[in-house]
């Protein structure tokens, strides 16, 4: 199971990367344009995932959802800040990050307890955390494909179909 979390992981690597592919050839204009959508900005959900997987990542690690969401206060304020070539290399620090923690691990199936300050607690394993972790970026990107459309701009096919195909 840890090889198929792993290919998972990657995939959500790829989209990220193509999504910033396809977002600098529309230009800052478009990835900071304001509209009337789930983020007010394109920039916004981009920094949004990253500050995510960086929580993802921390918890996984052993830091609590508490402490972690109390870092992403800043963390989000600095992504936000980034232009989107400096927030692009951030997710390549990042997804170094995560791969070398990754190849740490014998199993990922082992059995933490999460405690999640607006949900309550449970148990889960870091398998299903990264999945969570590759589920949110999906929902997001999505999310940048309906603002695009909206602002007259068509989006980048990520889905986990073409990646098999991709490389």
């Amino acid at each position: 199971m840890t090889q198929q979390i792993r290919n998972m992981y990657d995939f959500h690597v790829w989209a990220n990367q193509t999504m910033l592919t396809h977002l600098k050839k529309l230009g800052k204009d478009v990835y900071t344009r304001e509209i009337q959508s789930v983020f007010p900005t394109v920039s916004k959900v981009i920094a949004h995932i990253y500050v995510v997987d960086a929580g993802w990542l921390d918890m996984m690690q052993g830091k609590s959802m508490n402490e972690a969401m109390t870092d992403s206060v800043q963390l989000t304020a600095d992504a936000e800040s980034k232009s989107m070539e400096e927030l692009e290399m951030m997710y390549v620090q990042l997804s170094e990050r995560f791969k070398a923690y990754l190849d740490e691990q014998a199993s990922l199936e082992e059995t933490i307890v999460l405690d999640n300050p607006y949900a309550g607690v449970r148990e889960t394993s870091r398998a299903e955390m990264l999945l969570q972790v590759v589920n949110h970026g999906t929902y997001h990107r999505g999310n940048i494909t309906a603002m695009l459309r909206q602002m007259g701009h068509a989006s980048v096919m990520t889905e986990y179909g073409l990646y098999w195909y991709a490389g």
